[in-house]
């Protein structure tokens, strides 16, 4: 059984769906048994990092999520998810989970690509140059696009923990690993086939 972690941060319903279509039996809970019980955890979200952080918090599952990576389980954080994993995000300073070290930061303003200014969010279909090898990472087609919605983006300290890198306007980390914890800023859920190869991969993998 997959836990998707319930924590009121919407985006629950599409990978849960995405889950099933891939044959793999999960459930969406914000309760610490059954995720304590689960064989491994998806930690997807969209919103503000002050608000989630404070929800999960209130729920327990701050603790759980650290307890859940010291022990080994595998992680999948998506999106907001994977904001959460590091030390601080920028977005209402919160302090967050501190799985990987690292600040979430905006994008600068103005941000600017050939002489054009882009607009944040970034939102819409970009790429991922893979810079790192991973078994949740295999088997994609490197010239696929996948589904970006963010206005801040994640500044690891280890950069042997980013396993692909996207550009708008700047370069930044959009898929990071260590140990059992994978996390992608982008939506594997709403990115088509290559998405949907990311999280066969993960629900497969043995770390």
């Amino acid at each position: 059984m997959i836990a998707i972690i319930d924590y009121r941060a919407g985006n629950l319903t599409s990978v849960a769906r995405a889950v099933r279509q891939l044959g793999f039996e999960c459930t969406v809970t914000d309760d610490r048994k059954e995720i304590e019980g689960a064989e491994r955890i998806i930690f997807p979200g969209v919103g503000a990092a002050g608000k989630a952080m404070t929800d999960l918090v209130s729920l327990g599952l701050d603790e759980m999520l650290r307890d859940a990576f010291g022990a080994g389980k595998p992680i999948l954080g998506i999106c907001l998810g994977t904001q959460i994993i590091f030390d601080r995000s920028e977005e209402d300073d919160t302090h967050c989970l501190g799985l990987l070290q690292g600040v979430v930061r905006r994008f600068p303003e103005p941000l600017m690509l050939d002489g054009e200014r882009l607009k944040v969010p970034h939102m819409g279909w970009n790429q991922v140059v893979w810079t790192g090898e991973h078994p949740v990472f295999t088997g994609l087609d490197a010239r696929a696009s996948y589904y970006f919605v963010h206005s801040y983006y994640c500044d690891p300290v280890a950069q042997e923990t980013v396993m692909g890198r996207t550009e708008y306007g700047i370069t930044f980390a959009s898929a990071v690993a260590k140990d059992n914890l994978v996390a992608v800023q982008f939506h594997p859920e709403k990115s088509g086939r290559p998405g949907l190869g990311i999280l066969r991969n993960f629900c497969n993998w043995k770390p």
